[in-house]
Formats: structure tokens, sequence, C-alpha cells
């Protein structure tokens, strides 16, 4: 068998299983969260979340919104130095992010086995 037989062969494999793949694959709503910062981020917004008093009145406040909050979760990064220590029954996760305007912001999340509870909104100062 020439070798542009042998070549036209595998393309025909190739083809095939990659539209195998593609339909196995397509319709899942897969993630690959293998880096514990994707973790985390990931178990905390698929949990219900709830507010606690000073959270909501930072987020009454003008500079701060749960569009924020929702991105902080989603894009930020969270400090494993400071977080996953026992607090009020669960575990407190220190998260840092942005704004919509830039400015940067700490979450400090409790993250029980039922819900997420975000206790606080910080305004971090930008040292320059």
């Amino acid at each position: 068998m020439k070798f542009y037989q042998r070549f036209a062969y595998y393309l025909v494999g190739l083809v095939m299983g990659c539209f195998f793949v593609a339909a196995v694959l397509g319709g899942k709503d897969t993630r690959c969260n293998y880096f514990p910062n994707a973790r985390v981020l990931n178990d905390l917004r698929n949990k219900p979340f709830q507010y606690d008093t000073e959270a909501s009145r930072r987020l009454s406040e003008d500079w701060v919104d749960t569009i924020d909050v929702k991105n902080t979760l989603t894009y930020g990064d969270v400090d494993f130095d400071e977080s996953n220590k026992p607090a009020d029954g669960g575990k407190l996760y220190v998260i840092y992010g942005k704004t919509t305007k830039n400015q940067e912001i700490t979450l400090e999340v409790i993250n029980y086995s039922e819900k997420a509870v975000l206790r606080n909104i910080i305004k971090t100062k930008k040292s320059d």
C-alpha cells in the first residue's frame, strides 16, 4: 500500500473520530477545574449564595455592586495563605478581584457545606 493511500485512511479515521468525540461531548456542560483556585471559585458559585449584614451594607454604597461580586467569584484570585480557616461553622475564603470601575476589592466568603455567605467586601488600597 502506498503512502498516500495510508494517509487517506488515516485522515478518514481521524475525521470520523473527531465527529464522534464532538457528538459525545458537544451537549454536555463539562468543566476541567483541576487547579485549586478554579475549584474553590466553582464550588462557591454553584452553592446558594447569601449576603451577611455587613456585605449588604457595603453593597448599598455606590462603589461596589453585585455584578462586581459575581465577576470576582468568576475571575478572582483566592489567597490560600489567608483562606481555608474555620469560621462560624464553615471555612473562610479570601478572594481578590476588581470592580467594573477597576477598583481592587477583597471578598471574605464563608463556605458552608450547603451554602456560601459573603461576610464582607473590603476596598483595597492600591500600593503604588
